[in-house]
């Protein structure tokens, strides 16, 4: 089986199978493919990127970020931009959501049972680990 990138004149893009590219060229001829979109049999084949060319790749594959350099960058932008409310985090949040308290950026911690308490209420959060100094330490 062989793939071609086709297009009907209406310039709607598709791929087809085919035994070969005889059998491509019959059934385009024949007028046995239609577009998959409008039903159009006015179907030619486009070339394909696959057939193209390009220069050759020099570099390797991109290297992925470390997890933990990424992990710390997260922390101190969190450290940086959130308001440190400690173990009132559930309290502050509630505050907040129910317009008691100016809208802000808090971080802090919680039990299970506040975060449930928080959840239930509709107040929406992420937890995200905050690095303590001997974790970034490289």
């Amino acid at each position: 089986m062989i793939v071609f990138d086709l297009a009907c004149e209406d310039g709607h893009r598709f791929e087809g199978w085919f035994a070969d590219v005889a059998g491509c060229d019959r059934e385009l001829s024949e007028g046995l493919v239609s577009c998959p979109v409008c039903g159009n049999a006015l179907v030619t084949r486009i070339p394909s990127t696959f057939g193209i060319k390009g220069a050759a790749r020099s570099e390797g594959p991109p290297t992925l970020p470390n997890p933990m350099e990424m992990l710390k960058r997260i922390s101190d932008m969190v450290k940086a931009n959130f308001d440190n409310v400690g173990s009132n985090f559930a309290t502050e949040a509630l505050k907040i959501h129910y317009g008691v308290s100016e809208p802000r950026n808090i971080r802090g911690s919680s039990t299970q049972a506040e975060e449930k308490m928080l959840k239930d209420e509709g107040v929406e959060f992420l937890k995200v680990p905050v690095l303590s100094p001997k974790d970034t330490d490289a």
